[in-house]
């Protein structure tokens, strides 16, 4: 894509109202924009990064089973009146002009359950996964830390339905290390924990995957034997690491960027949601939810991988592997070149930045890759080359650069 033709624009100076560095740093470099507080547009640049997560987390969630669907965000209020949360504090409520009472989702249990009531009805149609990418409206007291905590974002939410405790808990443990993997290939791994938690009125616990920043808003103990983590919510109430028994825990700031949960009957009997097993009697389907938020996990990969000068974007991520800096009328067959060869780049051409104002904005976006075309490269046949995470600048021969861009990606 060439610079010149994107709408949005760099900010000279990052906005002062904004908590957190993540919001700061993503307004600024032009991948986000604040509507009011807690909902945000995603811009072209923010919409390619959350498209490479979204696609990260369906590729694992399909290896586990997982079928993709799109559920409605408008919500019957009867719904939630028969599971008892039709007074949430956060649901966001509406109506028909006939006077049906609904709310805008806040989660898709309500939803979820009685559609695969109709499909479900023999220990046969058992386990079976569900997951979709939709908006969740939550009406937050205090929406803060930028898109870490919303009124309005994008969720991956998953389901299971099992027949029983047993093949639940075996589900369960196949998306724990899928959540894993997803954290992993999103540059979060070394600081991302597997946490007890609060299960709320579902179970006595559910589990969070935790992400250790400084601006973190949970707390959490890690188990300095095993790396299991506890919420600060019930580190009361647990003593030891519940998995090595372990007492030496360490304190951190955290955010939360997954959860997991198992829901038991807890919905099915809310909907008469039942299957006939092998022996012919009728018993209420288990069921486990599993989330993750898209925008939150944007933020927190920013406020992980930012410095002083802007962004610096893990590749998985990146809204584009390479930014080009085109000094020469030749940079456009560099940039034609890196096309062809299916390398995505954000080629700057623009004619009326000066090239300390490129250099500022490449820096800022922080895609992995800065090549640099110029007369003085050009009149040894090559390019610039430099990695946003590295000081390092090396000149790299023009008819050798695809190759060597291919093998950065393949590291």
């Amino acid at each position: 894509m060439k610079q010149s033709e994107l709408f949005t624009k760099t900010l000279k100076k990052a906005p002062k109202d904004e908590e957190s560095a993540s919001a700061r740093i993503l307004i600024q470099a032009g991948f986000i924009d604040k509507l009011f507080a807690g909902v945000y547009t995603i811009l072209p640049l923010g919409w390619q990064v959350l498209k490479k997560i979204e696609n990260i987390i369906r590729e694992e969630i399909n290896s586990i089973g997982g079928q993709e669907i799109f559920m409605p965000a408008l919500h019957p209020l009867e719904n939630y009146k028969k599971t008892g949360r039709d007074k949430l504090d956060i649901l966001f409520y509406t109506e028909l002009k006939n006077k049906m009472k609904l709310v805008l989702g806040q989660s898709h249990e309500e939803i979820i359950t009685p559609l695969m009531k109709k499909y479900i009805s023999s220990y046969k149609d058992l386990p079976k996964a569900v997951y979709q990418f939709q908006t969740k409206f939550r009406n937050e007291l205090r929406a803060k830390s930028g898109i870490i905590r919303n009124r309005e974002f994008l969720m991956k939410d998953l389901y299971s339905f099992h027949r029983d405790q047993k093949h639940l808990d075996k589900y369960y443990e196949s998306v724990k290390r899928a959540y894993f993997k997803i954290f992993e290939r999103c540059g979060l791994g070394k600081k991302t924990y597997y946490t007890y938690a609060s299960g709320g009125t579902f179970s006595k616990y559910s589990h969070e995957f935790q992400t250790t920043i400084p601006a973190g808003e949970d707390l959490i103990y890690i188990c300095q034997n095993c790396n299991l983590a506890i919420n600060r919510e019930i580190k009361d109430e647990i003593k030891k690491c519940p998995d090595c028994g372990g007492s030496n825990f360490e304190k951190k700031k955290a955010v939360e960027v997954g959860n997991i949960f198992k829901l038991g009957t807890k919905f099915s009997k809310s909907f008469n949601f039942r299957f006939t097993n092998k022996k012919g009697q009728r018993q209420d389907v288990v069921m486990g939810c599993y989330g993750i938020g898209l925008g939150r996990l944007m933020g927190v990969i920013a406020e992980t991988y930012h410095d002083k000068k802007g962004l610096i974007w893990p590749s998985p991520v990146a809204p584009f592997i390479v930014h080009l800096l085109g000094f020469d009328k030749k940079a456009e067959e560099t940039y034609q070149t890196l096309k062809q060869n299916q390398i995505e780049v954000l080629y700057d051409d623009r004619e009326d930045k000066s090239a300390g104002e490129k250099f500022a904005d490449a820096d800022l976006i922080g895609i992995p890759i800065r090549i640099v075309v110029s007369k003085k490269t050009l009149g040894k046949n090559s390019v610039e080359l430099k990695k946003r995470n590295s000081k390092k600048i090396e000149l790299v021969e023009i008819n050798k650069l695809v190759k060597r861009l291919k093998l950065e990606l393949r590291r």
